[in-house]
């Protein structure tokens, strides 16, 4: 049996077909310069494309790269999580496939972790994105951060070095919703960040506007319940309002002021409560939602076929 590498560096794959090569060739150059025995995991995450008919080619050519193609689509944090599943290095570097993650930052990661941390962040400087994405992602995860009540650094994806201790407690987590680096800083240790140099992207990003939105809802699901604790402050408000406002009409009823009852404010204030009462039932539901996916237990990923018997 071949012994374990130092190294694991984990990649999902999704519409890379004309960067896998380039993304392959920078992450060797930069792990011989180290040194130390390693090994290349790239996750195909249902891609339409050639994906997998490259990472074979490059498979069959170097045993050290393995190649995980999944039945379908399960999400960049789900492939993220097949391939630590796989993976049997001491430390394991997970990286988008874009080329935004430079596999030359790897060994300054790697020299940092030294030091005694379980993980290092790489925290991208100058980004190169579109000013409207920064902004946009800014936005997105100041919000994040406020609803789910733990820090969310827009700075900070997915690309990093974490020791084998941290990444088998991350791999206990076996809830549906996945969200990897939210479960990084869950799972606790020694963390430090690290600036880096942010790549231009290969490809398109796949993280529409809508993507994000339905990310941030199922991170703010599984991880907060921020949400049913602000309805029921916004309930006791409203409750509260409509209690002064009964006095109020008390009062004035009293003292003969109210000449002509009408039904308009009637109508009005059903609505409104009508509306206030399906949206509290739409938020407990959503929570309701998520615990039946969560009971039903069913796989988080489904592998179809890899490169090497596992």
């Amino acid at each position: 049996m071949a012994p374990k590498p130092i190294l694991s560096v984990v990649s999902p794959v999704y519409r890379a077909e004309s960067i896998v090569s380039e993304l392959l060739n920078r992450v060797r150059q930069a792990l011989t310069s180290l040194n130390i025995s390693y090994e290349i995991i790239l996750v195909d995450d249902g891609s339409p494309g050639q994906d997998w008919v490259v990472i074979q080619q490059h498979a069959a050519n170097d045993p050290r790269i393995r190649g995980i193609r999944l039945s379908r689509n399960f999400g960049q944090h789900h492939a993220i999580t097949a391939g630590l599943e796989a993976c049997s290095g001491e430390w394991i570097v997970v990286m988008d496939c874009d080329l935004q993650d430079q596999p030359e930052e790897i060994g300054r990661l790697y020299a940092k972790a030294q030091e005694g941390f379980q993980a290092v962040l790489a925290r991208r400087g100058q980004r190169t994105d579109h000013p409207f994405t920064v902004w946009r992602a800014k936005m997105f995860y100041s919000l994040l951060s406020y609803l789910t009540g733990q820090s969310q650094d827009p700075e900070v994806g997915n690309f990093g070095i974490y020791h084998r201790q941290l990444i088998d407690t991350v791999l206990q987590l076996r809830e549906s919703t996945r969200y990897f680096p939210t479960m990084v800083r869950w799972a606790g240790f020694k963390q430090a960040s690290l600036p880096v140099a942010h790549g231009h992207s290969g490809r398109p990003t796949s993280y529409t506007l809508a993507r994000r939105l339905q990310l941030g809802l199922d991170i703010l699901l599984s991880y907060s319940d921020k949400p049913l604790r602000l309805t029921v402050y916004f309930g006791l408000l409203l409750a509260s309002g409509a209690f002064l406002l009964g006095l109020i009409m008390l009062t004035r009823a009293l003292l003969g002021k109210i000449d002509v009852l009408g039904y308009a404010s009637l109508i009005v204030s059903i609505s409104f409560f009508s509306g206030i009462l399906i949206t509290v039932l739409g938020v407990v539901g959503l929570y309701v939602g998520k615990t039946f996916e969560g009971v039903r237990a069913r796989p988080l990923f489904v592998v179809a076929e890899t490169t090497t018997p596992v």
